[in-house]
């Protein structure tokens, strides 16, 4: 039978036509068929792996586990004895993956990766509510490196609460379902939980203040946006330093009301933030969709307000097409942001939401005001709850998920359970762009970074017009619930490009590591020269 329905398959090809006459592009790729889970969540680490994993509660999966390494959880609501895998590591280089042996409940879990490059996973479900579990960063797809877990390493228990790295390279645990406090890990002088009442104030009907956003200020502040308000909180005094205004629709925006929110590209030096919230349900939707199947249009409008300033409003934007359950993701290039995945109505949740919007957006930060957005080329598979989407180092999107369905479901719903993987290639990766395309030279991987310190960066590339190349700095980030914690973008300040376009047009240009941890937070970051609009492949960089 066809994963795809006849509405559906009708629905895409109406949906095709009406935006086929848009401007942009890019383009899309199929990497992976069926991956054998639903890729709930996603990490890049610095070794060109991602970790991707959905949920243990969900029967067995389409993918088994390594002979004899089965799944022994009595606490388990599905399975207590389970031979299949629900976490897999996927080789971006290779196209290949293999599986992983998670033990705890991760659904609706948050992550961090630590500066030394494991990936500190905390929260979910059941058995996994206070779990604390890490992964390395293996050398080898074939070498037995696997999770390790401690059941109990949290002080409460994080259900859709969020990570943020600090300076000191510790995770800050931000809320979760009935949590209105934080906690830190790794534990050290403060093991217990600190109170904030901003999160129980926050609190509507339908909970639409989980998986808030939460961003390092420049100013090393958080600034905090839960459901349709934002703070910005001093989490080394447990003070409030400022009330934003509400947002002006008053309309939530996080889960399960589901807009998605980036902080804008930082200078090196920044004393200036933006942070830039887009989409969502309006109020009431999440009960509408659930209890009378009544789904309401999403919202089209996008804020955007600079934290930093002593009086700050918020600039309201329209975007070409409602959409919720959408991903954010920063682009190299440091002047673009991609709106991908998600839906025209309804809400987060089982099978609450309706009309996929399979075309990304493209904003453009720096663009005339009411010119920013630019609608680009199509999928045809649709992403709906549990849909991810991260950065690689190439300059392309992973793109995963969508699970509407309590379990894996691929026949007699409108919308299946997703078990593949795609790639969106943004413009700058057309083939007529290719001699613009910069290859960064190294001596070595990962390139060490000091704060503040200048270094010195050779590339080739075939067409140089300008001599003012763009550096730029991205933290990967974690992908779950249309929001990527810790995604962050530096533009390095950088000195003009010295070299010559003969014999080999090699080149160097000298950039500045960021001032400081509060800027960049310790840890990896992929590295890109941008030419022309054009990133190149990115490198390993590591500071600290």
């Amino acid at each position: 039978m066809s994963r795809t329905s006849i509405p559906t398959a009708l629905f895409l090809l109406i949906s095709y036509l009406k935006l086929a006459g848009a401007t942009g592009g890019g383009s899309w790729s199929l990497l992976q068929p069926n991956i054998g889970i639903s890729a709930m969540h996603m990490q890049l680490l610095h070794n060109d792996r991602v970790i991707i994993f959905d949920r243990t509660d969900f029967g067995p999966s389409n993918l088994s586990l390594l002979a004899g390494n089965c799944r022994e959880d009595p606490n388990d609501q599905a399975l207590r004895h389970d031979c299949t895998a629900h976490s897999l590591e996927y080789d971006i280089t290779t196209n290949s993956f293999r599986p992983l042996n998670i033990l705890t409940d991760t659904w609706c879990s948050s992550a961090t990766v630590s500066p030394d490059g494991r990936l500190f996973q905390t929260g979910g479900f059941n058995d996994g509510e206070r779990a604390v579990r890490i992964f390395p960063t293996c050398q080898n797809l074939n070498t037995n490196c696997d999770w390790s877990e401690n059941p109990v390493g949290l002080s409460v228990r994080r259900w859709y609460a969020t990570n943020t790295i600090l300076p000191d390279g510790r995770a800050i645990i931000v809320g979760g379902r009935k949590q209105f406090n934080y906690e830190f890990y790794p534990k050290d002088s403060n093991p217990g939980v600190s109170s904030l009442a901003f999160l129980s104030q926050t609190k509507d009907p339908e909970e639409n203040n989980l998986y808030p956003f939460v961003y390092l200020n420049v100013d090393g502040n958080l600034f905090i946006f839960a459901n349709n308000r934002a703070i910005l909180f001093d989490y080394k005094t447990n003070k409030i330093v400022r009330i934003y205004p509400t947002i002006p629709d008053s309309d939530p925006r996080n889960y399960p009301s589901s807009g998605s929110s980036v902080l804008l590209p930082l200078n090196a030096t920044a004393v200036e933030a933006e942070v830039l919230v887009c989409g969502g349900a309006p109020k009431g939707s999440f009960n509408l969709a659930s209890k009378n199947a009544t789904f309401v249009k999403a919202l089209t409008t996008c804020g955007r307000i600079k934290i930093t300033d002593s009086s700050p409003t918020w600039q309201m934007e329209t975007m070409p097409v409602a959409r919720v359950m959408g991903d954010m993701v920063l682009l190299p290039t440091g002047a673009d942001v991609l709106i991908i995945n998600g839906a025209e109505a309804g809400t987060a949740g089982w099978e609450l939401g309706r009309n996929p919007v399979l075309s990304p957006v493209v904003y453009r930060p720096d663009g005339p005001t009411g010119s920013r957005f630019v609608v680009q080329s199509p999928s045809s598979v649709p992403r709906l709850y549990h849909s991810t989407a991260v950065l690689l180092r190439d300059g392309r999107v992973l793109v995963g998920g969508s699970n509407p369905h309590i379990y894996y479901n691929f026949s007699g719903v409108q919308y299946p359970t997703e078990l593949s993987l795609e790639a969106f290639s943004p413009e700058y990766l057309r083939r007529d762009s290719s001699d613009l395309r910069a290859v960064i030279v190294t001596e070595g991987s990962p390139l060490e970074l000091s704060y503040g310190k200048e270094f010195v960066l050779g590339f080739n590339v075939s067409l140089l017009r300008s001599k003012a190349v763009r550096v730029t700095m991205v933290m990967p980030a974690f992908s779950t619930h249309s929001f990527s914690m810790n995604q962050r973008l530096l533009i390095l300040g950088s000195k003009a490009v010295t070299g010559s376009s003969s014999p080999r047009s090699s080149y160097a240009v000298v950039a500045a590591a960021p001032a400081s941890a509060t800027l960049a937070p310790p840890g990896y970051y992929m590295l890109f020269v941008v030419n022309e609009g054009v990133p190149s492949e990115g490198v390993w960089v590591h500071i600290q």
